[in-house]
C-alpha cells in the first residue's frame, strides 16, 4: 500500500500533484511519500509487538539524509554496511549503539571509525575480520559489541544476485563452523559477544526460507548457550519483499506473519531482536517520474523513448526487474492500449525498462511514473553517458521539498582534474 492515487485525472503523491512537482523540478526525479514511510514502520513495529525489537533500517536501500531523519524520528535504528553510510547515520542524529554495522568486507579504517564513534554491535563475517575488530578494540581501550554472522545454508528463493544465505555466498560462517569461532572470540580481551547475526537474502516472497534459516538459528542459540556463551540478542536480517506487479502476482508475506513466525520459532529464547528491513519500509514510498521524449514506430515494436534511464534506475537492467509504469495523466475509462517497448536514451540495449508494456497512447511531454522505486533505485544511479543524478523529492502532505538537487552540467565536469601536461 502507498501513497500516491489519482485524484480529477491525475497522479498525486499524497495530496500533490506529481505534475506540479514535475513542472517545478523537472525530469525525470524521485518522490518520496512521508506517510507511505511512516505507516510501513508502524506495521513492523505493530508485527513484532512484544518482542521489544531494534527495528535498523537498513540504509543501503536508499540513504538520503532526509529519509534516515525521517525513520530515525519514528524511532529506527541503522544498519550500516560502510563508513560512508556510518557517517549517514551519524549525520542523521542516530544514537551510536541504535548502529548495526554490517558488510563482508569492513575494513580497518571503517572498523577504527565506528569503534571511535561509537557502534551498537558489528556482525562479525570473518575471522580475519575478528581479529581487526579486537586488536582496533584493545588500542583505543574499548570493547567492541559483536554478534557473528552465521550462514544457514538455505536458499531464499530470490534472485541469484540478491540471495546471501547459501553456502556457496560470500557472506557469514558456516554453521558447523561457529561454535569454534565463538569460543575464539570468548578469548579475546577487545570484543564482547552479544549474540548471533543471520540474514538470508533480499525480495524473499515466501515465509518458509525464513521458517527453516530460523530453526537453525535456535538450535545454534541453545547449543552456543550450552557451551557457555551468553546469547542475548538475535539479529534477524531483513529482505521480506513486496510486490512489484500490482494485484497481478500473489503478494509477498505481510508483516504481521513475518511476525508471528519470529514469535514461534525463535519467542520463546528471550532475546532480544533485531531486524534489518530496507525495502520493505522504503520500496513502495518512491516513485521515478519521467517525461516521454519520443513515441517512435519501429518495424517490429513500437518504442516509448523517456528522459530516464538505466543510470537512473539500474534495476530492470541489472537484475531484469519488473516495475509497474503508469501515465500520470490518468488515462480515460475503455480507452485502447497499445504494447510498447519503454527505453531510455543510454545508447545500450540494456537500457531498456519493459518490453511490450501495455500502456495508453502517449505521446512527446507526457509524464509517466515508475511505481515500487523507492529502494535500490537513486542510491544505485551512477552519472554514466555523462548524465547527472537526478533530483530526490520528499513530500509531506500538501509540501514538498527537494532532498537533493540535480547537479549542473559544469559543476560535474569540473570535478574532473586534466594533468599539467595537458
Amino acid at each position: 500500500m502507498d501513497d500516491f492515487r489519482y485524484h480529477n485525472g491525475q497522479l498525486y503523491a499524497e495530496d500533490l500533484p506529481i505534475a506540479t512537482i514535475a513542472q517545478s523540478v523537472g525530469t525525470p526525479f524521485y518522490c518520496y511519500s512521508t506517510a507511505t514511510l511512516t505507516r510501513h514502520f508502524a506495521m513492523l513495529e505493530q508485527a513484532l509487538a512484544g518482542l521489544d525489537p531494534l527495528i535498523c533500517y537498513s540504509v543501503k536501500a536508499a540513504s538520503n539524509q532526509a529519509i534516515l531523519k525521517t525513520l530515525a524520528g519514528l524511532g529506527a535504528g541503522m544498519d550500516v554496511v560502510s563508513g560512508g553510510e556510518y557517517a549517514r547515520a551519524i549525520a542523521a542524529g542516530v544514537p551510536p549503539d541504535r548502529i548495526v554495522f554490517s558488510g563482508v568486507g569492513k575494513t580497518p579504517a571503517e572498523i577504527h571509525t565506528a569503534l571511535a564513534g561509537g557502534i551498537g554491535q558489528f556482525n562479525v563475517e570473518s575471522e580475519p575480520e575478528l581479529q581487526i575488530i579486537d586488536q582496533t578494540a584493545q588500542a583505543l581501550g574499548t570493547v567492541a559489541p559483536i554478534a557473528i554472522r552465521v550462514n544457514p545454508d538455505v536458499d531464499a528463493g530470490t534472485h541469484a544476485k540478491i540471495t546471501t544465505g547459501k553456502a556457496d555466498n560470500k557472506f557469514g560462517i558456516p554453521l558447523d563452523q561457529a561454535p569454534a569461532l565463538y569460543a575464539h572470540a570468548a578469548r579475546l580481551l577487545g570484543v564482547r559477544v552479544m549474540g548471533i547475526d543471520m540474514h538470508i537474502g533480499s525480495q524473499i516472497t515466501q515465509l518458509d526460507p525464513y521458517r527453516r534459516a530460523y530453526g537453525k538459528l535456535a538450535v545454534l542459540t541453545r547449543r552456543l548457550r550450552a557451551e557457555g556463551h551468553s546469547i542475548s540478542r538475535l539479529d534477524l536480517g531483513g529482505g521480506l519483499g513486496i510486490a512489484y506487479k500490482g494485484g497481478a502476482n500473489v503478494l509477498p508475506p505481510l508483516p504481521a506473519a513475518y511476525g508471528a513466525l519470529v514469535r514461534q520459532l525463535l519467542g520463546h529464547l528471550g532475546c532480544e531482536i533485531v531486524i534489518e528491513p530496507g525495502r520493505i519500509l522504503v520500496g513502495n514510498a518512491g516513485l521515478m517520474v519521467s517525461r516521454v521524449i519520443y513515441a517512435k514506430a519501429g518495424a517490429a515494436r513500437d518504442f516509448l523513448i523517456v528522459d530516464a534511464a538505466m543510470n537512473d534506475l539500474l534495476r530492470p537492467a541489472m537484475y531484469e526487474s519488473y516495475h509497474d509504469i503508469v501515465a500520470v495523466a490518468q488515462p480515460k475509462p475503455g480507452i485502447a492500449q497499445k504494447p510498447y517497448d519503454i527505453v531510455g536514451p543510454v545508447c545500450e540495449t540494456g537500457d531498456t525498462f519493459a518490453r511490450a508494456r501495455a500502456m495508453p497512447p502517449l505521446a512527446a511531454g507526457d509524464l509517466v511514473a515508475f511505481r515500487s522505486a523507492g529502494a535500490y533505485g537513486a542510491v544505485m544511479a551512477s552519472e554514466y553517458n555523462s548524465r547527472p543524478l537526478i533530483p530526490e523529492v520528499l513530500v509531506k502532505g500538501t509540501d514538498f521539498a527537494v532532498i537533493r538537487e540535480r547537479p549542473a552540467l559544469e559543476a560535474m565536469i569540473k570535478r574532473d582534474r586534466i594533468p599539467p601536461w595537458l
